[in-house]
């Protein structure tokens, strides 16, 4: 079986980074992707479009699947972020962002974690509703709905049964704003009631702040609403050596968009010095999600194993090679695996 696929390379490293990825895909799949290349971010500007163009959008509800590089939305020009405004043209309303303790990584601050964040991805203060209501004042709205807070509470508990984790932590604050992220709690609760055999618990977002620093192992599911998920996704990154080594992805029920959730890094691109590991485990997730399973565990087994011999490591791991190496790496491990 053949797939079509997005891809939307990035900015600054991004090109690097998904070269690299999609020619690890293409080792594991055999060739069967057909990759759709379209414009976003810097590549769409300088040709006068929009950062998130009528291309890149229709490409996407055709094939339904993209990966992506990091973007770059320019900061003073009246565009706003690429991935919110792509992450609401399509929907994509659960960001899925798996942390997990690679072995070799030396900058890792703890070991044996394996968590996953589920970050409501639409609403919230990244709506984008906000005016100055007298000059020097400015309001922005936190726009929280039960539709939007029970489907991504139904997404988070979904997958925990599937994929047999065990315990769901929802984060709030409700002792702040009892409104907003006290119906973001309510429709958590009310979703809980059809999973009485997942443990779940309730946790005000400074405390999970803390603990997660005491102890990211306690730890399985974790289900957020849009900005605090963006906060702590970071943090728990920090936890396993970093946004370089972390997949993601944004998943709604008709689209999904994987990919790196580090930035563009302008001040290495065409090195030859990025890490592509973060953007090559989002491909493996795509690749689970589109249900080549064997294709992704053979991924996942080379990251980890190219990672354990430490002998290919890029710059930020801590190694001297070049992106091609560490490329080539990957390759190697694919092609070994069963």
């Amino acid at each position: 079986m053949r797939y079509p696929i997005t891809l939307m390379e990035g900015d600054g490293i991004g090109p690097e980074v998904t070269g690299a990825a999609v020619r690890v895909v293409d080792c594991a799949v055999d060739g069967r992707i057909d990759w759709e290349r379209v414009p976003a971010g810097l590549a769409a500007t300088g040709r006068g479009l929009p950062p998130f163009p009528p291309e890149a959008e229709a490409s996407l509800r055709r094939t339904r699947i993209g990966l992506k590089g990091p973007l770059t939305t320019p900061v003073g020009t009246g565009f706003r972020s690429v991935n919110v405004t792509m992450r609401q043209a399509l929907d994509l309303y659960a960001c899925l962002r798996p942390v997990r303790s690679l072995p070799g990584v030396k900058k890792a601050r703890y070991q044996g974690v394996d968590l996953v964040l589920v970050r409501e991805n639409t609403e919230g203060l990244y709506s984008g509703v906000e005016h100055e209501v007298v000059p020097g004042v400015v309001e922005a709205l936190k726009i929280v709905t039960r539709r939007a807070s029970l489907r991504v509470a139904r997404w988070a508990f979904e997958y925990a049964r599937t994929q047999g984790r065990k315990k769901i932590t929802v984060v709030h604050k409700a002792t702040v704003m009892p409104l907003s992220d006290g119906l973001f709690l309510d429709c958590a609760r009310e979703v809980a009631a059809d999973y009485p055999y997942l443990e779940v618990e309730t946790m005000l977002l400074d405390n999970l702040a803390m603990e997660l620093v005491r102890d990211p192992g306690r730890f399985d599911v974790v289900v957020l609403g849009n900005l605090d998920g963006d906060l702590v996704s970071d943090l728990c990154a920090g936890l396993v050596g970093g946004l370089g080594v972390v997949p993601g992805a944004n998943i709604g029920d008709g689209h999904a968009v994987f990919e790196a959730v580090h930035g563009s890094a302008p001040d290495i691109a065409g090195q030859g010095r990025a890490n592509p590991i973060a953007v090559t485990l989002s491909a493996a997730l795509m690749l689970r999600h589109i249900g080549e399973r064997r294709a992704a565990a053979r991924i996942e087994h080379a990251v980890d194993a190219v990672l354990s011999a430490g002998a290919t490591l890029t710059p930020d791991l801590g190694g001297r090679a070049s992106t091609t190496d560490l490329c080539e790496a990957l390759l190697a491990a694919v092609e070994a695996s069963p």
